[in-house]
């Protein structure tokens, strides 16, 4: 399916996220993009990673700090730590403190972000 493209699956995960107004899992944000098995999780991993070198490199918050793991209490999955350590952002060694001091920062301003945006978009 061609809207499962990555660069298109980021685009329309963007979207997604920035309408809503609390934390989701991955799972929601693949039903929430009406993704098919096989590899979802996988699909929603890679646009993420997509979204956090885009937000990085327009020094935004990371969009994907919205999207948690059911098994972390809360937190990413260890990947999104992963991704933004290889993007510079978490210089952190990963302690589950650090992490959830790091993903609390980026989540607050991803959420205040898409607020911006969403109020944006309204006015348009």
């Amino acid at each position: 399916m061609k809207n499962n493209v990555p660069e298109t699956l980021a685009c329309r995960l963007r979207t997604y996220l920035t309408t809503q107004c609390a934390t989701l899992t991955y799972q929601e944000a693949a039903k929430g993009l009406l993704l098919s098995p096989p590899n979802t999780i996988h699909q929603i991993t890679q646009a993420l990673e997509q979204l956090m070198a885009e937000d990085q490199a327009a020094g935004h918050p990371f969009i994907a700090a919205m999207v948690i793991s059911n098994r972390r209490g809360g937190l990413p999955a260890q990947g999104f730590f992963d991704c933004a350590a290889s993007l510079g952002r978490f210089k952190g060694d990963g302690t589950e403190l650090e992490a959830k001091t790091f993903h609390q920062l980026e989540l607050n301003a991803a959420l205040k972000h898409a607020s911006r945006m969403r109020l944006f978009v309204s006015m348009i």
